[in-house]
């Protein structure tokens, strides 16, 4: 089930999530728009009209039975399954001003249902489900819009709400382990969670060991260390298909970092090169890379139960791991606000993994949501009992051959990540915002 929220909180959330998406190609002239054919983006002139054609299809038309506004060339241009990734820089796309048109009808649209269907001002449970996914659907494209920035050099981006984050880049690191005591503990969502994705249903009885994980994320300079320790450059780090792309493509650090001198390195961040943020978490690296590094440091990748038990569970009376309570965010069940976490794109990047005390969890682990996505052990697989929402393609097309990541990263929005929330990229991916912590063998 999902709770029925208020039509005016649906519209509202609507509304912010399309003004960052307008924030996002703001300035941008046509050839940023569509951008160079390359994996791991979209042109962002097409993806801005997917965003729009998603809400049509999955809301007016497929449940309420309206007409597209495009007809019938909205699925030939605008289908993400259907169209091929490689093809949409050569389609006959609308122009941006079309494109803005479009957006603004659907969503005009999308209003005017939620208004005249619900007199009450209480949305039906359907509408509260699909009017919020459709709206945190925008919120992952306009993450992927940040990461799309990043991997092409454009500017960065310019948001309403962006704040100074200095002081939170100058507090260091946050050294050490915690010990997370064993028992039994339910993974997954719950039923009465204010809002599941698919692939978080439902919590489980899972069995749990005792483990240490670290207090924080591993930081640039955890990272230079093995870097500069010749860790790209040591077979015994990395499986054999690995070590031959990175040999054949001369692998030899982050993808963003730039040599500044001997052991001293850059960063690029969207489209100018900063020092190096010591104790930051280390972002953009692969899974291969995190593993790599726990090869190195001795320690491992923890498991997605570790890393969820981590975040939400509690102490039972005896001091040891409860079955019965459990947290929605790693804090409590208050909703993510600034002090807690950093999310939203307020910090325009991330900040010192010594920040947000906050936001611990019960076992003092510090930003379990927020900085940085964490790449954990376990490769993406569906919950016993799985069954697919109304987008089919959401999940299931990704069991089996992604590995999992958790927690969001400073560019995820707050309204859609809580402690139970599945991301999932293949082990190769780095232009996402991902990072990771590490536990004790």
């Amino acid at each position: 089930m999902t709770l029925r929220v208020s039509t005016t909180y649906l519209i509202d959330t609507l509304q912010d999530a399309r003004a960052r998406t307008l924030e996002l190609v703001n300035g941008l002239d046509q050839v940023q728009l569509m951008g160079p054919k390359i994996s791991g983006v979209n042109p962002l002139r097409w993806e801005i009209g997917h965003i729009a054609y998603f809400y049509e299809s999955f809301i007016l038309r497929q449940l309420y039975g309206h007409e597209s506004v495009l007809g019938v060339k909205a699925d030939e241009l605008y289908d993400s399954i259907a169209v091929a990734h490689d093809t949409r820089w050569d389609l006959p796309l609308l122009s941006m001003t079309e494109t803005l048109t479009y957006m603004k009808d659907v969503l005009d649209k999308l209003c005017e249902h939620l208004i005249s269907n619900n007199e009450d001002g209480l949305a039906s449970e359907q509408d509260s489900f699909i009017y919020q996914f459709g709206a945190f659907h925008e919120d992952m494209h306009t993450e992927a819009f940040i990461w799309g920035r990043q991997t092409l050099g454009y500017p960065s981006p310019n948001f309403s709400i962006a704040n100074d984050a200095s002081p939170q880049r100058n507090l260091g690191s946050w050294p050490g382990f915690v010990e997370v005591p064993a028992g039994r503990f339910k993974l997954g969502a719950s039923p009465d969670s204010p809002f599941n994705f698919d692939n978080e249903k439902w919590a489980h009885p899972v069995e749990v060991n005792r483990f240490e994980i670290a207090k924080a994320p591993v930081t640039c300079s955890e990272f230079a260390a093995f870097v500069s320790d010749g860790g790209y450059q040591k077979k015994e780090f990395w499986s054999d298909d690995v070590w031959a792309y990175m040999r054949d493509n001369a692998k030899h650090h982050p993808g963003y970092w730039i040599s500044t001198g001997v052991d001293r390195w850059g960063l690029k961040q969207f489209d100018k090169i900063i020092p190096l943020p010591d104790h930051a978490p280390v972002s953009h690296v692969t899974w291969h890379e995190a593993q790599a590094y726990c090869h190195w440091a001795g320690v491992r990748l923890p498991s997605e139960i570790e890393w969820e038990v981590a975040a939400l569970g509690e102490y039972d009376s005896m001091g040891n791991l409860s079955f019965t309570k459990k947290r929605r965010y790693p804090w409590g069940d208050t909703p993510p606000d600034p002090s807690r976490a950093n999310l939203d794109g307020r910090a325009l990047g991330c900040i010192d993994v010594a920040a947000l005390p906050d936001g611990d969890s019960a076992f003092g682990c510090r930003q379990m949501l927020g900085n940085v996505w964490e790449w954990t052990a376990d490769t993406f697989n569906p919950y016993p009992g799985f069954e697919a929402d109304a987008y089919q393609e959401y999940s299931d097309m990704l069991f089996g051959s992604t590995k999992v990541l958790r927690g969001g990263a400073w560019t995820t929005r707050s309204r859609m990540i809580h402690g139970t929330y599945r991301n999932y990229f293949e082990p190769h991916r780095w232009n996402v915002f991902s990072g990771f912590r590490v536990c004790k063998f």
